[in-house]
């Protein structure tokens, strides 16, 4: 009875040893369970490359040249002579105001300048005759310096008309309104019938100049100054030789087809806003952009030679700041704080966190913990039109639009675990 009792206790206590050493062993494999492969990833290796730095802007279309077309001379509008909106010459007439009475008095003019000079005349000719008789005191000194005013007066009044007549002249022409200037002729103010410039220059129309056309914006007075120190300090080398290059982004989000360039920048600093005034010209041969539109001025500033960029998607943001996720030497993943304030195209600018070489995941961050050990895949972006991109065996293709928003939920969670893993 007591061999058998102590049989018993020995089975026992070998069942135990043998069940904990079990359990030892499935701890010691880990949370994957036995036998679990490396959870496989997509990365891409960052290697420092030349990145054209730029900033998009608000900003507003402007003609580069406004004139308006004001009556010089009072009367009555007998006929509008351009297509409202159409393109017009310089010297160009747009408008005829009723000639009648600047011609009557251009008539007047010339008929006094006629007896001015024959007034002039006749007193040249008495001043010359009495010149010889002074001489011998047949008429009195008096008599000859009479004469000599008279024909200096005469001289006077021919000077004078002649001045009525190149007025007069001008009124003629004025009631012609013309163009100033070449470009597009807007609406008419005025119509035939109407009365002008009576007391009043009367705006008729604006002729307005789009070819090019003025992209007027504002950038803030504090990056335009970080700006500038990166390139003195030789960190950022300048984009464009001397004249930036800005592409026009409409409404609707699409690239002008050409290019303007920056010329003028200001002087001064909007005291109320903070910001420094750029003007862009813009090639606009077809007149389709247009005095007032509202448009995105993507301005290329500088060239960054040793930039490192990453896929959007690879960034996680919160409210510590941005993050990737990278595989150490170790092959496991692990956090790491990045500092990603510029954009160009669909990838982040890194300007610190990561350096030459490392592998940054891109595609299965939801499936990932700091920590656990991974198996890193060439990352294949997304074919434009398809889906999913192809990523090995057993990966999966992040879309270009929602793998951000469902890698990001994912990135964030291991951080907070982390402290989990390391138990």
């Amino acid at each position: 009875m007591t061999n058998t009792r102590r049989y018993h206790q020995l089975a026992a206590a070998a069942f135990m040893v043998v069940a904990l050493a079990a359990c030892g062993n499935k701890q010691a494999q880990g949370p994957g369970g036995a036998g679990m492969p490396p959870t496989e990833v997509g990365v891409v290796t960052v290697q420092p490359h030349s990145v054209g730095l730029t900033s998009e802007l608000p900003g507003r279309l402007e003609a580069t040249r406004v004139a308006q077309v004001r009556a010089r001379v009072a009367g009555i509008v007998l006929k509008r002579t351009y297509a409202e909106g159409s393109d017009v010459k310089a010297g160009q007439q747009l408008f005829q105001i009723d000639p009648a009475q600047y011609q009557a008095s251009l008539d007047s003019a010339k008929a006094q300048l006629a007896r001015s000079e024959a007034t002039q005349t006749q007193a040249q000719l008495k001043a010359e005759r009495y010149k010889p008789l002074v001489a011998t005191n047949a008429i009195s000194k008096q008599d000859y310096d009479d004469a000599t005013a008279a024909a200096k007066q005469a001289t006077a009044d021919v000077a004078a008309a002649r001045a009525a007549v190149e007025t007069a002249k001008l009124n003629v022409g004025y009631a012609s309104v013309t163009s100033p200037i070449s470009g597009r002729a807007g609406l008419a103010q005025v119509t035939e019938g109407a009365l002008v410039g009576q007391g009043e220059a009367t705006l008729l129309t604006t002729v307005q100049q789009i070819d090019p056309i003025y992209l007027t914006f504002t950038q803030s007075s504090t990056e335009v100054m970080r700006l500038q120190q990166a390139l003195k300090d030789g960190k950022l080398a300048k984009a464009g030789g001397d004249a930036a290059k800005v592409t026009l982004v409409t409404e609707d989000g699409r690239a002008y087809a050409q290019s303007g360039k920056l010329y003028f920048s200001d002087l001064t600093v909007d005291p109320a806003t903070g910001t420094i005034t750029l003007r862009a010209i813009v090639p606009n041969a077809d007149r389709t952009l247009l005095p007032g539109m509202y448009v995105r001025a993507r301005l290329e500033q500088a060239v960054d030679e040793q930039a490192i960029t990453v896929p959007q998607q690879a960034v996680t943001r919160s409210p510590d700041g941005a993050s990737v996720m990278v595989v150490d030497e170790k092959g496991m993943a692990a956090v790491r704080q990045v500092q990603a304030d510029r954009s160009t195209g669909t990838e982040w600018i890194v300007s610190s966190g990561l350096k030459a070489g490392d592998k940054v995941i891109v595609d299965g961050l939801q499936k990932v913990r700091p920590g656990a050990p991974v198996k890193a895949v060439p990352w294949q972006p997304m074919p434009a039109g398809q889906g999913k991109a192809p990523q090995g065996q057993g990966g999966q293709g992040s879309g270009a639009a929602p793998a951000p928003a469902a890698s990001a939920p994912a990135a964030s969670t291991p951080a907070a675990s982390a402290p989990a893993a390391k138990q």
